[in-house]
């Protein structure tokens, strides 16, 4: 069985998608509360909640074959403040990775890195903080590559994010994962990232190849509860104030939603958008394309999703529920959530979905460590 570590581990999402053929030796995060439910979800041994950079590695226990780490994303975010990894939070990469070298100088270097993080990455800084990233893989022995799934090839959730998918050179990698890009997995943006990189770090780079996964079989509306226990529906008054601040081409998209002769729930998110004299005002923006918009972290009121459910002439809304949230995650239903609804969306909001860790693990981590697996027999 492959054991991991896991850092900016949040609720144990990755250890989700890696399921039960992974055996997880050490689990980290700064944040209490999510350690708490990490915790909670997956024992008291592996989790020892601190700052990255104050951990050592007589911290870590014995030796994986797998690290995976979804540091944070706030400074490469598009919405950020677009400090990059010299950021107070994403800059978190560099203790990260000082704290990898010093595993792989104790003669403990993981077969494979994984790095997850919002496709903002790819531009932060013109593109020098992606390289800097693939330049630190290139520098300890890595060859490496990055992909873009988006969640909702696999749960009803817009979510793209970006994997660097790393492995120690000497590996066998078997010539099916590795090929040419493909626009399914290799965007636009990575592709244009990697033209920028520096010589070494492009001649260093796998094009990963992943199949297509089968379609997905669920909705939004398949996810959604009737009666949640985080959240009230809105009365009528709040919901016609939310109608209220909809565009023309919103509203129009709820009159279609009332005429489709069926029940159909739309994803709403409050923006401020300039109106036609010029001035800013808060609009209310929905979706019925059977998909939830980006979770996010809940930092403000307008960053928290909202939903619409309309079944002919009715008209209802609400927040998004902490158990939809999970649900759109990928989450089992078992899943332990805070009881606080802000912790409960933040847990979340910030997480990695777990059918995508799933499909990066069947079709290009579980192979490579195969591969060496029979390389061994083979040679033995």
């Amino acid at each position: 069985m492959p054991k991991f570590y896991e850092f900016f581990a949040g609720g144990g999402m990755a250890r989700a998608g890696l399921g039960a053929g992974w055996k997880c030796l050490f689990a980290n995060d700064f944040d209490y509360k999510k350690a708490r439910i990490y915790q909670q979800n997956w024992g008291d041994g592996e989790m020892k909640c601190e700052d990255v950079g104050r951990l050592r590695t007589s911290d870590i226990p014995g030796k994986a074959e797998l690290i995976w780490g979804s540091f944070p994303c706030q400074d490469l975010s598009l919405a950020g403040g677009g400090a990059g990894l010299r950021g107070e939070r994403s800059g978190t990469f560099w203790p990260f990775w000082r704290l990898m070298k010093s595993l792989m100088e104790e003669g403990r270097a993981p077969e494979i890195i994984v790095l997850e993080n919002v496709c903002g990455t790819l531009t932060s800084h013109g593109g020098k903080d992606f390289s800097a990233i693939c330049s630190a893989f290139e520098q300890e022995g890595y060859r490496c590559g990055a992909v873009v799934i988006d969640a909702a090839l696999f749960v009803p959730h817009s979510r793209p994010r970006l994997f660097v998918v790393g492995v120690k050179e000497g590996l066998i990698v078997p010539s099916s994962l590795a090929g040419e890009p493909v626009p399914m997995w290799h965007t636009q943006g990575v592709r244009t990232a990697y033209e920028m990189l520096p010589p070494k770090a492009k001649k260093n780079w796998v094009w990963w190849n992943l199949p297509t996964p089968p379609l997905r079989n669920t909705n939004f509306a398949d996810l959604i509860e009737d009666e949640p226990d985080s959240v009230s529906w809105h009365t009528p008054l709040e919901t016609r104030r939310l109608l209220s601040m909809m565009s023309k081409v919103n509203l129009s998209k709820v009159e279609k939603a009332k005429k489709s002769g069926r029940r159909m729930v739309g994803a709403i998110y409050k923006r401020t958008r300039r109106g036609e004299d010029g001035f800013k005002v808060q609009r209310a923006e929905v979706r019925f394309d059977e998909v939830a918009g980006c979770l996010r972290t809940p930092a403000g009121g307008s960053s928290r999703q909202l939903i619409m459910v309309v079944e002919g002439r009715a008209v209802k809304s609400r927040l998004i529920s902490s158990r939809e949230t999970a649900r759109l995650m990928g989450l089992p239903d078992e899943y332990k959530l805070p009881q606080n609804y802000n912790e409960a969306y933040h847990l979340t909001g910030d997480g990695v979905v777990v059918p995508v860790v799933r499909h990066l693990a069947s079709s290009i981590l579980e192979p490579i460590l195969a591969a060496q697996s029979k390389s061994a027999k083979v040679a033995a």
